[in-house]
């Protein structure tokens, strides 16, 4: 028979956890919240009736902790963690299954833990919300830059249109007059460089979405078999392997075809500047319900998380000077875009990049 004092003093630990765990929750930071899933593991032991025997694990939303001495062999009780109105996992307490029996728990110890577990997924749902929050927020601050971006360039692109066309035209009628062979030559490094400022204002342009689209409708696979043929010397010249899985079906969308085979070239140029000697890329294509999706995977040294954000970016690029003018992916992204479909990059494993571009069927 447990006396009164006994029961008392019982109901005044779960009290005293209850409220412990309810100030860790209170407290908690979201970027540490495995410290503070431990610290509430803690809590129950002390809460329970044979403390220094008792061990406890937690289970949820990618998070496993559990006591130091916490082992399988035990009696156990479990109450499952709800989040959003699901079962995302559980919190179970024991005691050494040679010394206890289910009998030795009490019944309000029951009750405690299912509190505690109510508790604790209403603290994960929290986090939840706030991810979702920070992430919503991220994007559309990239959308605001990408925008305002987008109207600069255009801009640009407009103001040197004129000068730089002026600048070839005049020099080759100064070609065709002067007779110095160091001059010419000097001539023809300014129409190269002239022509080479046109090529990045055209893509200013085409990140800007100011270049005019032909939409018809294209077989997407020859497309992508085209743009393989031109960059065969690229491929050859690092021993690149190439893998390619494509439905036997055709596929079709409708897309301006200069636009596409440009999203193309690009990324799977970029795959193969990026890859290492004798790496292999991967080009998928499938159609999955009103989609086409399109993965193109290398072996290279991957996209490092911090700069994650700002690869669609116009002007950013990782290459050295000379290599690139950072306009490459944001004008892929602005042409997807126009297209109505999407682009994004994930990690490849072990290492590498995936860009995977969804757009919609025809």
């Amino acid at each position: 028979m447990v006396s009164t004092e006994a029961k008392l003093k019982e109901r005044v630990k779960e009290l005293t956890c209850l409220y412990e765990v309810t100030s860790i929750i209170v407290n908690s930071d979201y970027d540490q919240l495995h410290t503070s899933l431990e610290a509430i593991l803690y809590c129950l032991k002390r809460g329970w009736q044979f403390n220094e025997d008792a061990e406890a694990s937690l289970t949820a939303s990618g998070y496993e902790v559990r006591t130091d001495n916490y082992d399988i062999d035990r009696v156990t009780l479990t109450s499952d963690i709800k989040v959003f109105n699901k079962v995302d996992g559980q919190i179970t307490i024991g005691y050494p299954a040679g010394k206890y029996k289910l009998t030795d728990f009490l019944a309000e110890e029951q009750t405690l833990l299912n509190n505690i577990s109510l508790a604790v997924g209403n603290l994960l749902e929290r986090k939840q919300i706030r991810d979702s929050e920070a992430a919503t927020r991220r994007q559309m601050e990239r959308a605001d830059r990408l925008h305002i971006l987008g109207e600069i360039t255009a801009g640009i692109a407009h103001e040197l249109n004129t000068p730089l066309a002026n600048i070839l035209g005049f020099a080759e009628l100064l070609k065709e007059k002067v007779k110095n062979e160091d001059n010419v030559r000097d001539l023809q490094k300014i129409m190269d460089n002239t022509i080479f400022s046109r090529e990045i204002v055209k893509k200013l342009m085409f990140f800007a979405c100011e270049m005019p689209q032909e939409m018809k409708v294209v077989e997407l696979i020859p497309t992508v078999e085209n743009v393989l043929k031109l960059l065969k010397p690229q491929l050859g010249a690092k021993n690149i392997q190439l893998k390619k899985t494509f439905t036997e079906k055709p596929i079709f969308l409708r897309a301006d075809t200069v636009q596409l085979t440009q999203v193309l070239f690009n990324l799977i140029m970029n795959a193969a500047y990026y890859s290492p000697e004798g790496g292999t890329i991967k080009i998928d294509i499938s159609q999955k319900g009103q989609h086409i999706h399109i993965t193109i995977s290398d072996q290279g040294v991957g996209i490092d998380p911090k700069l994650a954000e700002k690869v669609f970016e116009p002007f950013f690029t990782t290459k050295p000077i000379g290599d690139g003018s950072g306009l490459g992916l944001s004008v892929v992204h602005g042409i997807i875009s126009s297209h109505k479909g999407t682009i994004a990059h994930t990690p490849n494993d072990p290492k590498g990049t995936i860009f995977t571009i969804n757009l919609p069927k025809l």
